[in-house]
């Protein structure tokens, strides 16, 4: 039975009270290294060499950062411009979005993968069409109840979209902040991912910087801070940096546990006719 908005709001603050005191201890951990100093390192690197040019930048509006926001999850930067182009082109707004069907939404998308992404993304565009006039909700709480938007994309769209004051996490942030504060552990651990909510939470500015923010530590991670060929020379939190200090770059994040991949045995059927192979949608 889905709860409703009141008590998906209650249920959220009672989680967060229960993780309160967990993050008051990290905090504390933090506490020798400045917020402030991180942000503002970040943001000289970003007016210089960040990403200013990007096709969601121009004109940036909350139907757009979500847009790509959406298709970049889990996909390159190169990979998504042209889709988001064609989207953009086809469904210059939320409201033209909605009136698609969902076969012409898979076809557009096609090749993108995770098509549940492009299923949540139609369901999401009709919910806003229709139940919020056509404008995003402007708080977390309120995106993270759309299909398809977790925290992190949430944060993004709040920061992006309207100058919310809201941390992200996606996978570059998590790379970059398990390095500079040497976080051990998958951040697909619960324990793991609290502490690096935590770190997102303190290097988040005021309003004033929010959005350039957002955008410079997702770029960071983006084209410095990679996974395989961290760029350490020439980024700009390298003397601060944990891993770089005790030379384990490539040690941060932790690596998933591996599992043993199970083995089954199964039939399948071919059906012919006529030397012809017959499919079934």
């Amino acid at each position: 039975m889905k709860s409703s908005p009141q008590q998906s709001s209650y249920l959220r603050s009672l989680d967060r009270s229960s993780t309160r005191i967990a993050r008051l201890s990290i905090f504390a951990t933090l506490g020798a290294m400045t917020a402030t100093n991180f942000a503002d390192r970040l943001l000289d690197w970003y007016h210089e060499h960040g990403r200013h040019d990007l096709p969601w930048q121009q004109p940036r509006t909350p139907y757009r950062v979500w847009l790509s926001e959406i298709m970049l999850q889990q996909t390159q930067v190169s990979t998504v411009i042209p889709y988001f182009e064609r989207f953009t082109r086809d469904y210059p707004d939320v409201h033209a979005l909605a009136a698609a069907t969902e076969d012409d939404v898979l076809h557009r998308w096609s090749g993108l993968g995770y098509y549940a992404r492009a299923r949540n993304l139609l369901k999401t565009a009709k919910i806003v069409s229709t139940d919020y006039d056509g404008e995003f909700p402007q708080t977390v709480d309120e995106l993270v109840e759309l299909p398809g938007i977790g925290r992190s994309t949430a944060g993004a769209i709040a920061a992006l979209g309207y100058g919310v004051v809201a941390p992200i996490l996606d996978g570059n942030v998590k790379r970059v902040l398990a390095r500079y504060h040497a976080i051990d552990g998958w951040p697909g651990k619960t324990a793991t991912l609290q502490r690096l909510w935590a770190a997102a939470e303190t290097h988040t500015p005021g309003a004033e910087h929010i959005s350039a923010y957002t955008q410079a530590i997702m770029d960071l991670g983006a084209t410095l801070c990679t996974r395989s060929k961290p760029l350490c020379p020439v980024c700009p939190q390298e003397t601060e940096c944990n891993a770089n200090a005790e030379g384990r770059v490539l040690d941060y994040p932790g690596k998933k546990p591996k599992k043993a991949k199970p083995q089954r045995s199964t039939t399948m059927l071919l059906a012919e006719h006529d030397g012809a192979v017959l499919l079934a949608r």
